[in-house]
């Protein structure tokens, strides 16, 4: 077993990806797989990753390699069963160990049981060429800072990666937006958000994220815990830009993420209406959307929650059909009432027919 299911493993956390390493070639891999009956996939084949299915489960299976080149973001690989130049080209020390499945013994090869223990992130090796290897390691660092690390950086790691940042532009916008969701989706990732601006990592790929975007975002993951609320990426992402719904959109598009993302982050920053109820507002704009508002202001008391716990917004239980039935003329007017009804419905906070009847007897 190597890389995260062995760091978790050891500190006691769940296991959530299970990836196997081995000497034998990946066609060989394959052939063993299904002589045993293993559902296999070569989803990597090419690089030596093919995937076994078990229950369901999937597990990559990573012939051992080493890098011959490199530009930054993808590397030239070839085979070899050397285990220590396989760990060698891993990024961090945390990420680099492995474990027999049989005899339970650890391999480590650069410090990282130590590095683990401290909660210390470190590069292997020399942390300048592990990020000339793969620009997204930038962003891979302060994303287990956030997750496993203790209040302060390591010196060294934290320098190369501020000096590298302006390589961040080479990147995709997709493997950018991939990994900043993945940062803010960690319970507590102020203390890298925090260092990130203060390094001018963000400068070069997201320049509106600033000072003033964590204060706002500090608050808001605060508030969620108050609330009890399942942090949400999206929702950070749109505390920590600018407050404007059409800012947030144009960012949105730039790290091409999906059209549901961007409608929410939109959403969630477009103005609201003034003495409008949570409810109300949720049966305008979703569920989803009224929660995001609320938390995102500040100034909302927190209460404005409780009317939204396992509340679905109802639909208007009356028709134009209805309203044509009680004598009105077919034409607008029909929807003019219509939106009359609803909007005194709204008001009322959703009362039942009957008196959805009575309201429309008085329009």
């Amino acid at each position: 077993y190597v890389g995260g299911a062995v760091r978790d493993g050891l500190l006691g956390l769940p296991v959530n990806d299970l990836d196997i390493a081995t000497s034998i070639e990946p066609q060989g891999v394959m052939d063993r797989l299904k002589s045993a009956g293993i559902k296999v996939v070569p989803t990597g084949i090419d690089h030596g990753t093919v995937t076994a299915i078990l229950d369901g489960w999937p597990v990559e299976v990573t012939t051992l390699r080493r890098d011959v080149s490199t530009d930054g973001r993808r590397a030239t690989i070839a085979y070899t069963s050397d285990w220590q130049e396989d760990a060698a080209r891993r990024d961090f020390t945390i990420n680099a160990l492995s474990a027999d499945p049989i005899s339970r013994e650890i391999s480590d090869y650069f410090g990282g049981v130590a590095d683990l223990a401290a909660r210390r992130i470190r590069f292997i090796g020399d942390a300048h060429a592990r990020i000339a290897e793969d620009h997204l390691r930038i962003l891979r660092y302060f994303r287990f800072f956030a997750r496993y690390g203790t209040s302060e950086p390591d010196e060294t790691a934290y320098d190369a990666c501020r000096a590298a940042a302006n390589s961040l532009m080479a990147l995709s916008r997709e493997r950018i937006a991939d990994e900043l969701m993945k940062l803010l989706a960690v319970d507590a990732p102020m203390r890298a958000i925090r260092l990130m601006i203060d390094g001018g990592i963000f400068v070069p790929i997201l320049p509106e994220i600033d000072n003033a975007g964590a204060d706002r975002l500090e608050r808001l993951i605060a508030r969620e815990a108050q609330a009890g609320v399942t942090p949400s990426a999206q929702r950070r992402l749109a505390a920590l830009l600018p407050p404007d719904a059409a800012a947030a959109d144009l960012v949105g598009a730039r790290l091409k993420l999906s059209n549901k993302a961007r409608k929410r982050m939109v959403t969630a920053l477009e103005p609201g209406r003034d003495d409008e109820s949570a409810r109300a507002v949720a049966h305008r704009i979703g569920t989803e959307g009224a929660v995001d508002r609320v938390l995102l202001d500040s100034d909302a008391p927190l209460t404005a929650l409780d009317a939204l716990a396992g509340w679905t917004p109802p639909a208007l239980p009356i028709s134009g059909g209805a309203l044509i039935k009680r004598g009105l003329p077919p034409g607008p007017d029909v929807a003019k009432a219509l939106h009359a009804v609803e909007a005194q419905w709204v008001a009322e906070d959703f009362p039942d027919a009957s008196r959805v009847d009575a309201i429309a007897d008085q329009i």
